[in-house]
């Protein structure tokens, strides 16, 4: 075979690997890993504060979204982890969760270790978008799929709140997501550039499904596989998080028997505001410390959209000894009984 040849054989099978890998790539995990997150550009857009932002936003973050329970230390002497006071929205590591690596940012207005220097648009992006500030993609535990559907007022509101915090110093290590989901999650942010007007609140059921969305109820409550939701198990239960008493499995949401059919309008008020149910607390990973904040109209909102659901039948009970689940691929309570 003469020189020339070989080369020209090399290079078309060089240029068929080439093809073959482009290819690979456009159909499994795309090129956002590669290339990097969508993002739109930033504005200039600021939101003014007002009175009633102030106030709205507060109710957002302190009770629907319950954004300071992430953003801030969590209390261990008080029932329900509420925030340590005078740290609110300073930030913290996650240390007893199955992602310990999660660092949640220091939200509060300080300019050295905060969002002091943030500008309204980068958090607007951040919030809905799955954008921070800095341009990279941020890991989807922060429920921004969810908060896509945050009316553009809701979001001037909770910006506005976040805003008024009190600034607080606290240094944090920088997030350190591992290979290869560190690229993998650069799919996620999906740009907003349109309107997000207000809600249908014709309904309790209508504005309870604005309000389960806001709680990103469904990303705890929804079994997951390969880190995405199993299809027909939504609202279902057996997510296993690990949470500051150990292991526990969401509950079963759904109107079923296996779900929560026993409950009615004033147990479920009860239980959120109180965190039992009867005489079992309620494990303190499920935040119901801020989810009690929310007025009787907006928990009995909740209340009946979840009763709309299509009844899911999966047994979980964190009473009893793990076992594999067939339905959920995990390992809970009752698991083996599905």
């Amino acid at each position: 075979m003469t020189f020339p040849r070989w080369r020209k054989i090399a290079a078309v099978t060089i240029l068929m690997l080439v093809v073959l890998l482009g290819l690979g790539i456009t159909f499994t995990i795309g090129w956002r890993p590669i290339i990097g997150p969508r993002a739109r550009a930033l504005t200039d857009r600021r939101f003014e504060t007002t009175p009633a932002r102030l106030e709205r936003g507060k109710y957002l973050v302190t009770a629907v979204n319950g954004c300071l329970g992430c953003h801030s230390d969590p209390d261990p002497g008080r029932p329900g982890l509420p925030p340590v006071e005078g740290r609110l929205g300073a930030g913290t590591i996650w240390k007893n969760t199955t992602t310990p690596w999660v660092v949640a940012p220091n939200i509060t207005p300080d300019k050295e270790t905060g969002a002091g220097n943030w500008s309204d648009d980068m958090l607007a992006r951040a919030i809905r978008e799955g954008i921070g500030h800095d341009g990279r993609a941020l890991f989807p535990i922060m429920p921004y799929p969810d908060y896509r559907v945050m009316s553009d007022e809701d979001l001037a509101s909770v910006i506005v709140y976040i805003r008024a915090l009190p600034p607080v110093r606290n240094v944090l290590p920088p997030i350190q997501i591992p290979f290869p989901t560190r690229f993998l999650i650069r799919n996620a942010p999906q740009p907003l550039d349109e309107v997000v007007r207000p809600p249908d609140q014709s309904t309790p059921v209508a504005r309870g499904a604005y309000l389960v969305k806001l709680g990103a109820c469904a990303d705890c409550h929804t079994p997951q596989e390969n880190a995405a939701p199993i299809p027909g198990l939504g609202f279902a239960g057996g997510l296993v998080l690990k949470g500051p008493t150990g292991m526990v499995a969401s509950a079963n949401l759904t109107p079923d028997a296996s779900g929560i059919s026993y409950y009615d309008e004033d147990l479920f008020v009860h239980s959120l505001r109180e965190g039992k149910v009867g005489a079992r607390v309620l494990n303190p990973i499920m935040p119901w410390w801020f989810y009690g904040k929310m007025t009787d109209d907006d928990l009995k909102s909740t209340f009946a959209y979840l009763r709309s659901l299509k009844p899911v039948h999966h047994r979980v009970d964190n009473g009893e000894t793990p076992t594999y689940c067939r339905q959920c691929k995990q390992r809970h309570g009752l698991g083996s009984s599905n």
